[in-house]
């Protein structure tokens, strides 16, 4: 059977929208939806025990209502279940290992002060082996679709754009290969996004690109990008794609650019560091302020 694609619920509206999304995903990569509820182990004995059935009693009712949400909002995905025993991320983190994504939500708050996302979905997307969606509270499927004619929200118009967060001086197969996956099973345009920053005069050497005026910057590291998705663009010839540069930190670049997209896509290295699994602060950032779902990809 393929990997399905896997949610963490647990009875929350923001777990209930990353199940519908989770849901949707399925449909569109032919997948299985596998929801996953982690429940606290209480030590042997009568008062461990109680707490114990307890649990697995909440575990089924939040199961069977994230089940009821998915079948109303997307009756065509194939759905099982499963309780398993926490910690919270160690047991997502090992959901994860067999899912082609793993989705969890987070809770929004407002535009000005970002999504709060919890440790655990934080935690997890940072260790994930595998690509980690997180979906804000609320989210549904016409938030994925441009608007109506008139105006209103419609899931029968096209999907909006598809974004990459992309790094020029350290391109990811793994994650460009997503988001043009991504742009492909939504039939959306793919917008690739760099950003870059003129360096510190010392140090510069011959031919750097910093020593030539700001236009003729910009045009280099466009030509540089266009360069890199090439390979990608003849294997995804249906996905219009679309490259922009922009000489801003990647912080605000990513979050305007995110602005009315089905989806953003960045990067995490999968690399040991010193302190540890991390993401990075663009990705860390964007997560916290971005809008739309945004998709973290684990890459060498």
């Amino acid at each position: 059977m393929l990997p399905p694609v896997v949610a963490g619920v647990d009875g929350s509206s923001e777990s209930l929208s990353a199940a519908a999304w989770a849901a949707r995903e399925a449909v569109r990569r032919g997948r299985p939806l596998r929801l996953v509820h982690v429940w606290n182990w209480h030590p042997r004995g009568r008062d461990g025990e109680i707490a114990t059935a307890a649990q697995r009693n909440l575990a089924r009712r939040v199961l069977r209502a994230a089940q009821e949400h998915v079948r109303a909002t997307c009756p065509e995905v194939r759905i099982h279940d499963e309780q398993v025993e926490g910690p919270a991320t160690a047991a997502l983190l090992k959901a994860a290992e067999g899912a082609d994504l793993l989705v969890l939500g987070s809770r929004g708050l407002s535009g000005f002060t970002g999504f709060l996302v919890g440790s655990v979905a934080l935690g997890v997307a940072s260790k994930a082996g595998r690509p980690v969606v997180l979906v804000r509270a609320g989210e549904d499927a016409a938030d994925e679709h441009l608007p109506a004619a008139d105006g209103s929200a419609s899931t029968r118009t096209g999907y909006r754009d598809v974004v990459l967060g992309i790094d020029v001086g350290d391109p990811c197969d793994e994650v460009i290969e997503f988001a043009f996956e991504a742009a492909r099973l939504r039939h959306a345009r793919l917008r690739a996004v760099h950003a870059w920053h003129v360096p510190w005069p010392v140090g510069l050497g011959p031919g750097e690109i910093a020593l030539v005026n700001e236009p003729q910057r910009a045009d280099e590291w466009l030509g540089f990008l266009q360069a890199l998705l090439q390979v990608w663009r003849d294997k995804y010839p249906d996905v219009e794609t679309l490259e922009t540069v922009v000489e801003e930190r990647a912080t605000n670049v990513l979050v305007r650019a995110a602005t009315g997209a089905s989806l953003l896509v960045v990067g995490r290295h999968l690399a040991e560091r010193p302190a540890g699994p991390r993401l990075g602060p663009v990705t860390h950032a964007a997560i916290h302020h971005v809008g739309c779902p945004v998709a973290v990809v684990p890459h060498r």
